[in-house]
């Protein structure tokens, strides 16, 4: 036998130096997450394995607060809730209206036109929310089948409220479905009670988990709509038919479906494991105080925030405005080789005009906080020697 040689990149074993991670995702897993990561892997009928899954299902059902029998992963990162739940629950030229103001949901907006369905688009700026009357109307005029809205929106930190509007979409025979990636457990979230009919979120963002494995629950009305379809799903690997039938949402018997992560799903347990631990109402709380102080080291500094009610702000992300006159890749480019710190530029509506803080994960404590705001200033100090850090007459200046 001949074969080419080997490539001399791998003649060494892999170094991948420690960081603080503190944009908008992915987040620092803990010790004790990591640590999930170095058992067995195990093949996908081990009872060890649906052991695990099943105490997963019942850590999801926790920070969704919910009782929904269909609570699953998907394997992947958080895009594949959202292209789950459009491939379920969409069929060719059903009408879907999604609520646009920020780049999740544009991609919304692109995988609901991949499979066919007649997309209405609620335009909206991307640093406020939208009103329930906005919905109602929009609602009341496009009749859709289902709507998309971004709860927490990682592109600008922007907060949008959903308390009523399940009953607002429900009256209307409306499907309401969810992105939660940047927002649960950075503040509360009502599954049940908010009548929420499809939504998912990110392990790599505020839970500490790894990503590549996606947390998903749909109602029992969703589940009926999608037992109701006319064809099946068009993508396989999405059907949550036959994905929740692996995870044991139905009483079936379970099939394959592919073969899942098993130590991405132990680490996802350990990091939801440590959210019981502490509780839903600590953890929440200890993310907006650390949000709290990030505002206050910002302001001090005289930098503004993208979104400026603070009723609105993302507690786990916070878009920092580029003053006039400053490279902001000069400045994380510093903060990363000088500090290890990542602190990452804007997306989509924020895009060239500001940076993105993250709390989530590990990170999400007051210690990790002032070292960010520090870090942040040396950086800022050092790539730009005459910027002014102060405010006159309201308005904050930049390099002279």
């Amino acid at each position: 036998m001949k074969f080419t040689p080997p490539p001399s990149s791998l003649r060494g074993p892999l170094v991948i130096p420690d960081k603080i991670m503190m944009g908008p995702g992915p987040s620092n897993c803990s010790k004790r997450v990591l640590a999930a990561l170095n058992n067995t892997c195990l093949s996908n009928f081990h009872d060890e394995l649906f052991q695990v899954i099943d105490e997963v299902k019942d850590g999801l059902r926790y920070i969704f607060q919910t009782e929904n029998r269909t609570t699953m992963c998907i394997t992947g990162s958080a895009h594949t809730g959202m292209e789950a739940l459009l491939c379920n629950l969409l069929e060719e030229g059903d009408i879907v209206l999604i609520a646009n103001n920020g780049i999740w949901a544009e991609r919304a907006i692109n995988m609901a036109t991949r499979y066919g369905a007649d997309v209405r688009v609620l335009e909206g700026p991307a640093d406020k929310p939208f009103s329930m009357t906005d919905f109602k109307k929009a609602i009341e005029q496009h009749r859709p089948k289902c709507l998309f809205v971004v709860h927490g929106d990682s592109s600008s930190g922007l907060l949008q409220p959903l308390e009523g509007l399940g009953k607002i979409c429900h009256d209307y025979d409306c499907l309401l479905l969810v992105d939660a990636v940047a927002s649960l457990c950075g503040v509360p979230f009502y599954m049940d009670k908010w009548e929420i009919d499809g939504v998912y979120t990110g392990s790599q963002k505020v839970l500490g988990a790894p990503p590549g494995i996606t947390p998903i629950s749909i109602s029992p009305k969703a589940l009926e709509v999608i037992r109701s379809r006319k064809t099946p799903s068009k993508v396989f690997y999405w059907d949550l038919l036959i994905l929740g039938n692996y995870w044991g949402c139905y009483d079936e018997q379970k099939r394959y479906h592919h073969t899942v992560p098993s130590n991405l799903i132990f680490a996802l347990r350990e990091a939801i494991a440590q959210i019981a631990e502490e509780g839903l109402e600590p953890v929440i709380r200890r993310r907006q105080e650390c949000a709290e102080q990030m505002y206050r080291g910002l302001q001090a500094m005289g930098l503004e925030i993208f979104v400026k009610d603070p009723e609105y702000r993302l507690p786990t992300v916070t878009c920092i405005m580029i003053p006039k006159g400053v490279n902001w890749w000069k400045v994380s480019e510093y903060a990363m080789n000088n500090f290890s710190l990542e602190i990452q530029g804007g997306f989509g509506p924020t895009m060239g005009i500001a940076w993105r803080a993250g709390i989530m994960g590990e990170s999400s404590t007051l210690q990790r906080v002032n070292f960010y705001l520090y870090a942040f200033k040396e950086s800022l100090k050092a790539t730009h020697p005459d910027y002014v850090f102060e405010k006159k007459n309201g308005q904050t200046n930049g390099t002279k």
